[in-house]
């Protein structure tokens, strides 16, 4: 799963450069996501997710995946956006989505180090004028927008760290299968989904001793269980799909 892929063109944050420009509040217009099925979740979100959401770990190899919330059951369809951008109402929002139109992107000849993004296709930015939030004040120095931005980026970036790691004992442990979805839609019509692993309930009862013990002593296992339990989601999403499959009434 690629890590940027709701943002079209991310530029760097310049000081001189943006200096003038400003940015829209979205206002819940969540159009920039409607063509992704499945966005990459952070661990501390999966309680929440779990509620709504299939969680599945997406990857070529369990030794490469990204947990992710799973929002549609076809390749390049949103179930959860509608015609008008607008999320499902009472449904979570990832925080892989909150962040847009902003992200940090990773300094390639720096490894560690991160720099500042927003996607200049995004529609929301202005340069000049008095609409939206300034990225800077007059003395040039970070707005109130974009330090509430940078904290909630980089709080992010801290759990992503924990999720790499979640993932990694997951694959050391080989609890990881992959798995193919396939619904039946109300008019008949077969889809399937792949791509993406699942943890096996039988290599995980057979845990034993220590291996098991740091799972839980970690917070590991209660992550696995959430998920676990997400999978029964996926009749929430199948329904949703016939919803929005369904011939329009005539009057």
């Amino acid at each position: 799963m690629k890590q940027l892929l709701i943002y079209e063109r991310p530029v760097q944050l310049n000081r001189v450069a943006h200096r003038n420009h400003r940015v829209l509040p979205s206002q819940g217009d969540f159009r920039f996501a409607n063509a992704v099925n499945s966005v990459p979740l952070a661990c501390v979100e999966f309680v929440q997710v779990a509620r709504q959401y299939p969680i599945v770990f997406a990857g070529n190899s369990a030794e490469s995946v990204v947990p992710a919330a799973l929002l549609g059951l076809r390749s390049g369809q949103n179930l959860m956006v509608d015609a008008e951008g607008r999320w499902a109402e009472g449904a979570y929002v990832p925080a892989f989505l909150r962040r847009y139109p902003f992200v940090l992107a990773e300094r390639e000849a720096e490894g560690e180090d991160f720099t500042v993004c927003l996607d200049a296709a995004y529609d929301g930015i202005r340069e000049g004028g008095d609409e939206g939030a300034p990225l800077f004040d007059e003395e040039g120095k970070d707005s109130a927008l974009l330090t509430n931005a940078l904290q909630f980026l980089q709080e992010y970036q801290l759990h992503l760290a924990r999720t790499r790691e979640f993932s990694a004992a997951l694959a050391a442990h080989g609890l990881l299968v992959s798995k193919q979805i396939n619904v039946q839609s109300a008019q008949g019509e077969m889809s399937s989904l792949d791509g993406f692993f699942v943890v096996d309930e039988q290599k995980l009862r057979d845990l034993k001793g220590k291996a098991l013990q740091e799972l839980a002593k970690s917070g590991d296992l209660g992550w696995i269980y959430a998920h676990l339990l997400s999978l029964g989601n996926v009749e929430q999403l199948s329904r949703a799909l016939d919803k929005s499959s369904a011939p329009a009434a005539t009057h």
